[in-house]
């Protein structure tokens, strides 16, 4: 796969749609091999092949720095939560993981509420779906829960007076991972890693069809 031929919006939408549930990459190879890139076309590439690789060992990294900032305001660390949260929302894998989960704990106590929060159908035509499949959480469209995590994250983060704070920690940890991806050299693993998720959303595609 050329990554220099992807786009941001591309890189953003395949963060969107993989599943974050794989575990991180071993710390022998996140830290074992690192060179200049030769053009700026090599760190374009290199940046956006490595940001997506190692996207759990760069995520569990901007968490550890943040913590660090959160050592002397507790109630910032709710704020964070929070807002990985509706960060998290955004990601599809992530979002039906966590309404069927939630789902799943309350049908044991109310299945009469857990019906209600099933996502509803989507109109089939043709054997095809009428539209982009939207994603429910709860029962809900997605946005909301987005939008009500977001707000209360926001409104403890003024009340802990810590946003400072954070954007110190925060600027800090995507300095951290912008450096790591641009000299990081690509390996072989990560090549076929690549080449494995793209036959995987192809042959998804076409199992739609």
């Amino acid at each position: 796969m050329d990554w220099g031929n992807v786009t941001a919006e591309d890189l953003i939408e395949a963060l969107r749609e993989v599943d974050w549930s794989s575990p991180p990459r071993p710390l022998s190879e996140f830290f074992s091999r690192f060179t200049v890139p030769r053009s700026y076309a090599k760190w374009n590439s290199r940046l956006k092949c490595n940001l997506y690789y190692y996207r759990t060992n760069y995520f569990i990294l901007i968490v550890f720095i943040l913590g660090l900032g959160f050592l002397r305001r507790p109630l910032a660390i709710v704020a964070a939560a929070l807002t990985a949260l509706s960060i998290a929302f955004l990601n599809d894998s992530f979002a039906g993981t966590f309404s069927e989960k939630v789902t799943r704990t309350v049908r044991q106590f109310s299945p009469h509420l857990a019906a209600k929060m099933r996502p509803p159908l989507t109109p089939v035509i043709r054997g095809r779906p009428s539209a982009k499949r939207a994603i429910y959480i709860c029962g809900q469209p997605r946005w909301v829960f987005v939008l009500v995590f977001f707000a209360a994250s926001f409104i403890i983060w003024f009340a802990s007076s810590a946003l400072l704070t954070v954007l110190w920690a925060f600027t800090i940890a995507l300095l951290a991972t912008v450096i790591h991806a641009s000299f990081r050299t690509p390996n072989l693993k990560a090549r076929l890693n690549t080449f494995r998720e793209e036959f995987r959303a192809v042959w998804r595609n076409y199992s739609e069809l």
